[in-house]
């Protein structure tokens, strides 16, 4: 009973600092609501590192996936006739926006993720980075799917990486 409660507790604390860094990559990014780009982001920061060596089973550098979101908000842009570059030049040296210190709200792809991360909870043990890589390689569409599908990413594999990735640090945890 105190492991379930200690676990829950670092748990809390984990989803805290997901959502912490998912906000912080979103003001980066000039946005006020969190999307699943972001939560994917964050998640590489966790100190448990699962996320990035979820991406370094399937052969991808996780540190690329910053560059392939900014091309897919350049490629939007370009869908609705704007040119990416006028709008960069614009951004260029803009501060992030600033902290909203208001109720904590994500996008609507962003609180998809939250919802089944908190729904698959009771399945295992500690909330990884490996646990979103895992949530976000399912979503089929949006920012963070097109992302992917640009840096040779195959979602399916990505995910099965990932809980590979997470089983592995659960096992090593228990011994």
């Amino acid at each position: 009973m105190f492991n379930r409660i200690k676990q829950r507790l670092n748990d809390m604390g984990t989803i805290k600092a997901l959502c912490e860094r998912a906000e912080h990559h979103a003001l980066q990014d000039q946005q006020r609501k969190p999307g699943a780009e972001h939560f994917l982001l964050s998640a590489l920061d966790l100190p448990d590192g699962t996320a990035r060596r979820a991406f370094t089973r399937v052969g991808a550098d996780a540190s690329d996936l910053p560059q392939a979101i900014a091309r897919q908000y350049a490629e939007a842009l370009r869908l609705l006739g704007l040119d990416p570059r006028i709008a960069a030049h614009l951004a260029e040296g803009q501060a992030p926006l600033l902290l909203n210190r208001e109720v904590y709200v994500a996008a609507p792809s962003g609180a998809q993720v939250m919802q089944a991360l908190a729904a698959d909870r009771a399945s295992h043990g500690p909330l990884l980075g490996a646990d979103v890589v895992a949530t976000v390689a399912d979503l089929r569409e949006g920012v963070t799917a097109r992302a992917l599908r640009t840096m040779g990413v195959d979602p399916g594999a990505l995910k099965i990486a990932a809980e590979a990735e997470g089983d592995a640090f659960r096992s090593a945890s228990k011994h």
